[in-house]
């Protein structure tokens, strides 16, 4: 019963700021349109819109874009106190899932789909053509080495946190110097929700650090061809869940048949 009063007053809060109050407290170039659903501010406008505008941003201070898919929102209904300050202080937040597109669409909004892993893409091309500095947390140096390969004219840092790192000052604190050292216009933060979140907020509580952080959990590993992405034609028609499952049953059920299908009852009880 507590759990469905904090739901519902959470889908009750009033939002986070204005279009205006963002930019200013970002340096936000105009540009792109946002709504709420669910409780949070979601970010509207093109996958090139998106790309267009974290480039002209990479000089500011800090700032992350989240990606919230319908795995992501049911930890953000079940406990909000520990999503939702990671969702309020992200820059951008885009809408990761067709799935929950067509839940918002049912619910009489709009909110188109830019994907983590097609934005990691085109950002990537994007510095490779400029000859720009990544930096990445998450994957192994082995497999970043490989995205180097695949894009000339790329520089790639990175730093690869052992399991649990989160959980440790230290860890973090590592984390904090390299993303630092690195100086890097693009931080690609890639060790999964919410550790990817809380890492972001934890970077941009430092004002010394500069650059656009992403929290793009699989994304890179979709780049090296470590793991495949689903064919052209189940992403459009909101079956890219599916092949996941299906390329990796043991470790994705649990996610895909028990804790995203809570979805719906979130949505349904919040009524």
């Amino acid at each position: 019963m507590e759990r469905h009063q904090n739901i519902d007053a959470m889908t009750r809060l009033k939002p986070y700021g204005t279009r205006k109050r963002l930019a200013r407290r970002y340096e936000l170039p105009p540009g792109l349109e946002s709504t709420y659903f669910l409780g949070t501010r979601f970010d509207i406008g093109s996958t090139e819109e998106a790309v267009c505008n974290i480039l002209a941003a990479t000089h500011g201070s800090f700032k992350y874009v989240v990606f919230p898919n319908v795995q992501c929102m049911v930890r953000f209904l079940e406990d909000p106190a520990t999503v939702q300050p990671l969702y309020e202080r992200a820059w951008h937040v885009f809408c990761d899932s067709r799935v929950l597109s067509c839940l918002a669409w049912f619910s009489g909004r709009r909110l188109p789909v830019i994907t983590g892993s097609d934005l990691t893409a085109h950002l990537v091309a994007r510095a490779a053509e400029q000859r720009l500095t990544i930096a990445i947390i998450g994957p192994a140096a082995a497999d970043c080495a490989m995205l180097a390969n695949r894009y000339p004219g790329l520089n790639v840092k990175v730093h690869t946190p052992p399991m649990g790192f989160i959980r440790s000052e230290h860890e973090i604190q590592k984390c904090f110097d390299f993303v630092a050292k690195a100086q890097a216009p693009l931080i690609f933060l890639a060790v999964g929700m919410p550790q990817q979140e809380i890492l972001a907020r934890h970077i941009a509580d430092r004002p010394q650090v500069r650059g656009v952080g992403l929290c793009v959990g699989a994304s890179i590993d979709f780049l090296t061809g470590k793991q495949r992405r689903a064919p052209v034609c189940l992403q459009k028609v909101g079956l890219e869940w599916l092949h996941r499952l299906l390329s990796d049953p043991r470790r994705l059920a649990s996610r895909y048949l028990i804790e995203c299908p809570r979805i719906f009852y979130l949505i349904y009880s919040k009524r």
